[in-house]
């Protein structure tokens, strides 16, 4: 060792003596350059690749491997180091004697850093809250602290669906996958955990207040009698000696309100409720209407009140019977406004269908109805009216029969409406004198000659007695 050091110490004292040129000192340098980078740039090929990372929105599931991926630790290599030298600059005389003096004594510290101990690297976890209402999907943080109260109080989880009201409908399946996630899933438990955390204060009060009754509390409520009126005294004292029972949220009012529907559904100790009968001897609904006595039913007769109900009705009698008689009146003053009056018939007349527009004069017994065209011809075209174009090409057919009475069927696909009322497709229906015949918007009467028709029935009549 004595004798490597004096060899180093003589050579360091030579390079202090001679003077090197300046080419030989930038030729030094980057001889220094080619080394460093052979040492470190040999086993990992070039690649050309920018240091700006591309943003893009994330979706939910990678929000959820970011924030474990940033948990983790990381490492990272040394980075390279390489001597810098601007290009133009000479160095100074200062940096020419320090490059002589260390010139011998470069190559040792390049071995140590080609083969450097790896270094772990501190990543600072982010402060940013983690993006918690899009991971909880249609869980809410108010659903997640109803489910643990609710749990925590019955131990029972078709109870909690039963007797919970979420923020939405959830089945029993999804409320059993929620609260095993909650106990055993890492992620979904710290998100729910953390979204809990934020609720303000009153609005995790309120559902505190809204948490089941346990079976210990419905057993202590359920002593207190039911024909006793227990006040809120009575609830503020059960309070106080069983502080541990008693959920803390628990008001003398909200007990009261509970103990009311335990006597509602006669849920309390001292109420009973009587079985069915078993067997043959059940009661149904009829067997209970015969033991029913009709007697005890009736009402006593009320003799000052049937009078006035006779009154009454023989008065609202005579205002009918006087609305009748003035009908006819009307009627004239009606059909003078309107100007559908009873035509003037001929002898062959036997009906008339009359429009806004037009007036169709039935003349044989069996007429036609529908909307013309040049394949089909009907007996009373529908479209010289208004606008037909919905109307069937054989709407219906009217017909007279033996007995004097007039009858339309239907045979279109849209319905025929007679007085307001629809008559369907394959069906008929009885025309009166002044009936309404309405066909896809369009309005008629149906006006009968009543003298000619009375002639028909009477020959009618006398053929049948023949």
């Amino acid at each position: 060792m004595q004798a490597g050091d004096s060899v180093v110490g003589a050579s360091m004292g030579v390079g202090g003596v001679q003077s090197r040129s300046e080419d030989e000192d930038s030729l030094g340098v980057k001889d220094m350059k080619r080394t460093a980078t052979q040492a470190f740039g040999s086993g990992v090929p070039k690649r050309r690749s920018s240091s700006r990372s591309i943003k893009r929105k994330k979706f939910d599931d990678e929000l959820v491997e970011s924030s474990l991926v940033k948990s983790s630790s990381r490492v990272k290599g040394p980075p390279v180091i390489e001597p810098v030298r601007c290009s133009g600059s000479e160095p100074s005389s200062s940096e020419k004697k320090k490059v002589t003096k260390t010139g011998a004594a470069l190559t040792p510290p390049l071995t140590m850093v080609i083969n450097p101990a790896p270094m772990v690297k501190r990543v600072k976890k982010s402060k940013q809250p983690l993006h918690i209402t899009k991971d909880l999907g249609r869980w809410k943080p108010t659903d997640d602290l109803l489910l643990i109260n609710a749990v925590l109080q019955t131990t029972d989880l078709t109870s909690v669906h039963l007797g919970v009201k979420f923020s939405c409908r959830f089945t029993l399946r999804e409320i059993n996958e929620r609260w095993y996630a909650l106990l055993y899933d890492p992620v979904i438990s710290k998100l729910a955990w953390q979204a809990m955390r934020q609720l303000h204060p009153e609005a995790i009060a309120a559902i505190q207040s809204k948490a089941l009754f346990s079976q210990a509390e419905q057993a202590l409520l359920a002593k207190i009698g039911s024909t006793s009126q227990p006040k809120l005294d009575v609830f503020q004292e059960l309070l106080s000696k069983h502080p541990g029972v008693f959920h803390p949220s628990r008001t003398p009012k909200s007990l009261l309100v509970h103990w009311q529907l335990l006597k509602q559904y006669y849920l309390l100790d001292d109420q009973s409720v009587q079985p069915l009968p078993k067997g043959d001897q059940v009661l149904n609904f009829s067997d209970a209407e015969q033991m029913v006595d009709d007697v005890k039913l009736k009402e006593s007769r009320d003799e000052v009140l049937e009078h006035e109900l006779m009154i009454s009705d023989r008065h609202q009698k005579k205002e009918i019977r006087q609305l009748e008689q003035e009908l006819p009146r009307w009627q004239v003053l009606v059909d003078s406004i309107t100007g559908m009056s009873m035509p003037d018939f001929d002898n062959q007349t036997l009906a008339a269908l009359r429009g806004r527009m037009v007036r169709y004069l039935m003349r044989s017994r069996e007429i036609t109805l529908g909307r013309a065209t040049k394949d089909k011809q009907v007996d009373v075209d529908l479209s010289l009216e208004g606008p037909a174009w919905k109307i069937s090409r054989k709407q219906g057919v009217i017909k007279l029969k033996n007995n004097g009475d007039f009858f339309i069927a239907n045979e279109g696909r849209r319905p025929i409406y007679i007085d307001g009322r629809p008559v369907l497709s394959g069906n008929k229906w009885k025309l009166n004198n002044n009936s309404v015949v309405e066909i896809a918007g369009l309005r008629f009467v149906f006006l009968i000659n009543l003298e000619l028709i009375s002639l028909i029935k009477a020959e009618a009549a006398k053929m049948t007695q023949q």
